[in-house]
């Protein structure tokens, strides 16, 4: 519900999200008869005349878009998925430099959104990789829609198949049932391969009813199959439940977990020599096995059973200089030892790390379980043999008596009382708490332990719980937030005593007393902090000295926030900064934006440089540095560095380049919108162009962009259809003298002169939108390119906050935008609908109180009563709202009590005799964010007043749709509202007259064949 809209936010696009992988299995191996599929090149689409056909459901549910993506490292291959919003995907592997090789696989239907059910999450991976020496593309192959349909209908497990591309040649080999894979090294000569364990549960016969118990968890232990891919040797080792390569691809180590624990242990394969040793072997367990990210040591949970306490403790083994003369394994076990608090156990839930020098190992220590007293009767024990005395509470979201969202559901057989006791002085609300009784159950006080001195220091405790290591793992930062907590929960301002840890001796050290958290970036060496300071400038603290130097004091930029409109400065005078880029590689100096340009700031004396040098002149913003190396520690100053340039009031965008001689150089800065990345050992870079028609279809260039080229063509059937005839930039002053602007997108097909239907969508800053394109599809809504391509106009308007008047100050932007849009001629004056989501169905709620300019408008779950909102509950985190209107979007001083005036001034409900506009209100029973009677109020209201109101409440759902049936029928019955009120079109009769209950069924059923794709009629010969 709540965000902060930023331009950073906006332009920092991730590239493509990477899907999650489905679930369990058991593991066989079978050659592909079949060889990659060649497809013909893409092509650039030439110009042609505008398309005007229309979107039917069919062509909905066929329109693709890209979900993972891989470049190869010498750039010379580029993989993706590409899936339509229904249906089965497909992976396309294409030649950079030759667009004419090209291999095409099909995989099956995507899990999780717009495909199938959801990954069961000990199957997370990723679906698509190349290998680090670009040879090689491995993926997952899933079962088809019609055969996932089948197994769930025969409750048989669902299992995938991983296959592996030779690029040389586009041979494909396929092997069934595996869950997941990982190449070994950056030079594989293997891949790995894990398959399902024979405890695989069935795939249930249709998705999860709402409100259903998570699958038990299961042993994960399954076969390992290494398969080489130089000499196509398969290697079958069993019951292993987890593995991993050392970052060289030298070593395999692994742990084995057998049936009644016979052989378990760890094993370490050389893969060079084949050789395999047993470096522990136990009747145990073996959990959280982990290598160090950069060298050759890893650590791993050995488990015992207790038959005191029957529970399971563990001991840490920490394996160092693998695969070297001095390889060694040592074992930190607590049993026996004085150093190590009484009452507690090393903790499985947080796997060990190993310290980047090797002579530590972190790991999570927790309270033990106490022996369970020995009843003296059995009325001592209850029927199901556990302790009498206490509710049998089944979590949030399993079947249960009812009970509200996030609330624990009860057994209705339990005589035990239900009670929850709501303290004032509990420092978080037992909401909160029932919210987090997962992660509260399961947090474990990190601990080390230091291998040369056998010492052991638990660094964690209920003071200081929050721990952040640094780099090099010398010190570290822990965060002491009793204090301040409780009154967090209403202001929203965080704080905390902030400690350094040394982690050679355990001690720690206070260094800020009440200081704002998450304000804080260590330098690459560990050695030097970067913080924001009360008095609007960064500091450095010396981790080693103490010393803290003000580093911005002479530089002539400020880095304070004066934008932000929001009212959240902390007392007595910590404002709002701008974000820092990151430390140079050297530790010397920091890179800092003053929200345009870009400084390089040294931390110990010298002057600053501006290193984009024009953005505040040009009022263009260099907001994000392109990271291309994913291992990069430290910014290299040496190396050019690529930042992203944004025209504030142009909405253009671009790359500009700074060398090291501070000669920067500028690519593109179009009316477009851009994301790129680059070959991690080549110069050669991948990109997306979209503006609001155009598709952003992948292209590939040289060293400074020299030939560039496409190289996928995603929907060559775009061209036919109905799109947006462009988009206009419309500056508007608001009410109040705030120079903003608003995007305007023409309809398809737009003829100067005539006028057309409006829908405005309004959220916070909206006009930073001005150059996405909105993929088509069946369950978003509104769809803006679905609107544009049946005739409307869409208008993004930007609103500026001013403080005790979130809702007065969308009347003083959204209204002049409004006249502006009108003003340019597109828009009819009478046709003019309004729509929002969350804080935007607030505002629309609102406004609609205090205009008749909209014909129409749609509110989705909106805040309407601020008074009660405001000391309710957030359900989906157990917070209160209060923060949310002290020092968020609700941009209020203070509560109610202390400022009711603007309280009800701003709150729809209390204004709710004014509306003359017809209003739809969606709101869901579920709803976690903004409480459902929130909704449920102000249609009473409206109701009781005679208004046009109609709310609409899909059971089950959260503040959002999730059920792609509910997502559909919501935009179709929009398309319907908006389509009568601005198009004239003729009312359906559940607008007219509503649906009684006991007809609804019968009309839903109405509806979804309606709705259904129609079939072609033959030709007549």
């Amino acid at each position: 519900m709540y965000r902060r809209s930023t331009a950073l936010s906006v332009l920092a696009l991730a590239l493509l999200a990477l899907l999650a992988l489905p679930i369990t299995g058991i593991a066989q191996q079978q050659q592909s008869a079949a060889s990659a599929t060649p497809v013909a090149p893409p092509v650039r689409e030439a110009p042609q005349a505008p398309g005007t056909k229309q979107f039917s459901a069919t062509d909905l549910q066929a329109w693709k878009t890209f979900r993972s993506t891989a470049l190869s490292p010498d750039g010379k291959w580029f993989a993706y998925v590409i899936a339509p919003n229904e249906g089965d995907a497909n992976v396309l592997i294409v030649s950079t430099g030759d667009t004419t090789k090209q291999y095409k696989f099909a995989i099956g239907e995507l899990p999780g959104p717009g495909g199938g059910p959801a990954a069961a999450p000990s199957a997370i991976g990723a679906p698509l990789t190349i290998s680090g020496d670009s040879k090689w593309v491995a993926f997952t192959i899933y079962p088809t829609r019609a055969e996932s349909r089948r197994m769930r209908t025969a409750r048989r497990p669902i299992q995938n198949t991983v296959a592996i591309v030779n690029l040389a040649t586009g041979e494909k080999k396929e092997f069934d049932t595996m869950r997941r894979f990982v190449f070994a090294g950056d030079a594989p000569q293997w891949i790995a391969m894990h398959g399902y364990s024979a405890s695989t549960p069935a795939a249930p016969a249709g998705p999860p009813a709402a409100g259903a118990a998570p699958a038990p968890a299961v042993s994960a232990a399954a076969d390992l199959i290494l398969y080489g891919l130089t000499n196509a040797a398969t290697i079958n080792v069993g019951n292993v439940s987890e593995f991993g390569f050392d970052r060289m691809g030298n070593f395999l180590a692994y742990t084995i977990d057998a049936r009644d624990q016979i052989g378990n242990g760890i094993q370490l394969r050389e893969l060079r020599t084949d050789v395999v040793r047993a470096l522990d072997s136990e009747p145990a367990l073996y959990r959280r096995l982990a290598w160090v990210d950069s060298g050759n040591a890893f650590a791993v949970l050995r488990g015992k059973p207790d038959t005191v306490t029957k529970d399971t403790l563990f001991a840490v083994i920490a394996v160092t200089g693998v695969g070297t003369s001095a390889q060694k394994k040592v074992a930190f076990d607590p049993a026996g030892r004085t150093d190590f608090p009484a009452g507690m156990k090393v903790a499985a839930e947080r796997a060990p790390r190993i310290s980047e020098d090797y002579s530590t190992v972190f790991f999570g220590i927790k309270e033990a379980r106490k022996p369970e007293p020995r009843p003296t009767t059995m009325a001592g024990r209850d029927s199901a043999g556990g302790q009498a005395g206490g509710s049998r509470v089944v979590q949030a979201g399993a079947p249960g008596a009812g009970g509200s969202i996030n609330q624990p559901r009860v057994d209705p057989n339990d005589e035990n009382s239900s009670l929850i006791i709501w303290h004032a002085k509990d420092s978080r609300l037992q909401s909160q708490q029932i919210v987090q009784e997962n992660a509260d159950k399961s947090y474990t006080y990190l601990s080390e332990y230091r291998l040369p001195d056998n010492k052991f220091f638990q660094l964690a405790s209920d003071e200081v719980r929050t721990i952040i290591s640094l780099p090099k793992d010398r010190y570290a930062i822990g965060h002491d937030i009793r204090e301040y907590e409780q009154p967090a929960s209403y202001s929203g301002r965080r704080y905390a005593d902030v400690y350094v840890f040394d982690l050679m001796t355990g001690q720690r050290k206070l260094v800020f007393k009440k200081s704002p958290t998450s304000v804080s970036l260590a330098s690459p060496d560990g050695k030097q902090l970067l913080y924001w300071g009360p008095d609007g400038h960064y500091w450095v603290l010396d981790l080693a000295t103490g010393d803290k130097r003000n580093i911005t004091k002479d530089v002539p930029a400020s880095f304070v926030d004066v934008e932000d409109d929001h009212n959240n400065i902390f007392p007595p005078a910590i404002f709002p900064q701008f974000y820092a880029l990151g430390w140079s590689k050297d530790n010397a100096s920091v890179l800092l934006s003053d929200n345009w340009d870009v400084w390089k700031v040294p931390v110990k004396g010298g002057s600053a440089v501006n290193l984009t040098g024009d953005g505040k002149v040009n009022q263009t913003r260099y907001q994000r540095r392109y990271v291309f190396d994913p291992r990069e520690r430290g910014i290299d100053l040496s190396k050019p560095l690529y930042f992203s340039a944004y025209g504030e009031w142009t909405k253009k965008e671009g790359l500009v380049r700074v060398d090291p001689s501070g000669k920067s150089r500028s690519f593109f800065f179009d009316d477009a919108r851009y994301n790129f990345t680059k070959a991690r050992t080549a110069d050669v870079f991948l990109f997306t162009k979209q503006t609001a028609r155009d598709f952003p279809d992948f292209q590939v260039a040289g060293p400074d962009f020299r030939g560039v080229r496409q190289i996928t063509n995603a929907n060559p059937q775009k061209k036919d259809f109905a799109w947006t005839s462009g988009m206009r930039l419309i500056n508007y002053t608001s009410d109040k003298g705030d120079k903003l602007q608003g995007a305007l997108y023409l309809p398809a097909n737009y003829e100067p002169g005539k006028k057309y239907p409006l829908l405005v969508t309004i959220y916070e800053r909206r006009s930073q939108l001005a150059n996405q394109f909105v993929h088509v599809s069946e369950t978003s809504t509104p769809n803006r390119s679905l609107y544009t391509s049946r005739g409307y106009a869409v208008l993004d308007p930007d609103i500026a906050y001013k403080v005790n008047d979130p809702g007065m100050s969308a009347v003083w932007a959204v209204l002049p935008a409004v006249k502006a849009a009108i003003a340019t001629g597109v828009v009819d004056s009478s046709k003019v609908g309004l729509w929002g989501h969350s804080w935007g169905g607030y505002q629309t709620s609102h406004l609609v109180t205090q205009t008749k300019m909209f014909k129409a408008a749609i509110a989705g779950a909106p805040l309407t009563d601020l008074v009660s909102m405001y000391s309710s509950i957030y359900w989906n985190s157990g917070q209160t709202n209060q923060m949310i209107f002290e020092s968020s979007q609700g941009r209020f001083t203070g509560n109610f009590i202390d400022n009711y005036d603007a309280y009800i001034r701003n709150s729809p409900a209390f204004h709710a005799k004014n509306v003359e506009t017809p209003l739809i209100i969606l709101h869901n029973d579920k709803d976690g964010a903004v409480d459902f009677n929130q909704g449920i109020t102000y249609y009473n209201t409206l109701r009781q007043l005679g208004k046009d109101v109609i709310l609409l409440e899909y059971v089950g759902e959260n503040h959002g749709l999730a059920r792609p049936a509910n997502q559909k029928d919501y935009a179709v019955r929009m398309r319907e509202w908006f389509d009568h009120y601005l198009k004239g079109q003729p009312a359906p009769d559940w607008m007219v007259k509503g649906v009684p209950r006991l007809k609804m069924e019968e009309h839903l059923k109405a509806r979804k064949e309606m709705d259904k794709p129609q079939p072609k009629p033959a030709l007549v010969p």
